[in-house]
């Protein structure tokens, strides 16, 4: 007799905890589902890479990601466009999917610097070459590559790209600035 106002009870009961919980089980579990695909989305709505191509006249941005290259459209509302220039390095943001995604905001990939290393201005470099090396005792390295140098670089500046100063380290570089008592001063085409 007992086990039959149980039963009776039973479809209440469950009714119930529907109610408190909800059918993803909680009310916390049941907004994290809901937020989880919209993050998700804006995770995947940012390429960053190379930028290997831009078509001004079919106004789209090719750009090299890790699992190959992707192309996304640009428009009149896409801000940063002169970050898209072929061979630089961009965090591209878009809306859309599929083949209908157009990029909204474009803007340089930067590299991290090294800890104890320091950027210094535009400015200051000028009065650093305008100085000359030696009356400011640095010594000012173009890394680009050799070709890049060649078309023109600022004065003074000594020829070691990246690629060339990975193989041979500081060689290349004059007795005191291996010691520590001279600046080295890097440049290289843009902000990577």
């Amino acid at each position: 007799m007992k086990k039959k106002r149980l039963l009776k009870f039973v479809p209440f009961l469950v009714f119930a905890a529907f109610l408190v919980s909800g059918p993803a089980g909680s009310l916390h579990e049941a907004q994290a589902a809901e937020q989880a695909p919209a993050a998700a989305a804006q995770a995947k709505n940012v390429l960053t890479g190379k930028v290997t191509g831009k078509s001004n006249k079919a106004k789209t941005i090719t750009i090299e990601v890790k699992d190959g290259t992707e192309m996304v459209k640009f428009d009149d509302n896409t801000t940063g466009l002169e970050h898209a220039a072929e061979g630089e390095a961009a965090i591209i943001e878009f809306s859309g999917q599929g083949k209908e995604r157009v990029a909204t905001v474009i803007k340089p990939k930067l590299a991290e610097l090294p800890p104890g290393v320091t950027e210094i201005s535009t400015e200051e470099l000028v009065k650093l070459v305008n100085q000359g090396p030696s009356e400011a005792n640095f010594f000012l390295v173009d890394s680009r590559p050799a070709p890049r140098y060649h078309e023109g670089h600022i004065p003074n500046a000594v020829s070691i790209p990246v690629d060339d100063l990975k193989k041979i380290g500081a060689a290349r570089f004059p007795g005191d600035a291996k010691l520590n008592n001279t600046m080295l001063v890097f440049y290289c085409g843009g902000p990577t």
